[in-house]
């Protein structure tokens, strides 16, 4: 018998939600050598909606697929943040669509009147909008949520 399939987040954006999302957060750094047993365990609450979400209204997650991004340290299965509200500027972070077609997440490069999207993956050639195309910039990404294996 096989498990049944979960999809997470579908191919196309999802609206964030208004409402907040409250976890617990313990303490407000975490020793990367050996703790202080000294410090207390502090637990106070964050809200994720709050530090995530700008622009409620205007704020969508897009779930990556492939690694033309990965030296930006976006990898295949992140959730992206995407704010439609932020205009989109050089070096920017952008979620893009060519000609209607799918969705694709790379640099915004915008020099003397040229755009291109840069992938941060060497192997992946720049995107260059050739005459008669249309390149949307749909929205800027604002965080990368990546899930680790359990």
């Amino acid at each position: 018998m096989c498990p049944p399939t979960i999809l997470l987040l579908p191919e196309r954006p999802v609206p964030i939600s208004l409402l907040p999302l409250i976890l617990p957060l313990a303490g407000d750094r975490v020793q990367a050598g050996f703790p202080s047993p000294a410090e207390d365990f502090n637990c106070k609450r964050i809200d994720l909606t709050e530090q995530l979400v700008q622009h409620p209204q205007a704020t969508f997650l897009l779930r990556v697929r492939g690694d033309s991004m990965k030296e930006a340290a976006i990898f295949d299965g992140d959730v992206l943040v995407v704010d439609r509200a932020i205009r989109p500027a050089h070096k920017h972070i952008v979620v893009a669509v060519l000609d209607g077609g799918d969705f694709t997440v790379k640099y915004l490069h915008k020099r003397a009147g040229q755009i291109r999207l840069v992938a941060a993956n060497p192997t992946y050639p720049d995107i260059v909008p050739r005459e008669g195309q249309v390149l949307e910039i749909w929205g800027v990404v604002t965080a990368s949520i990546t899930q680790f294996k359990t």
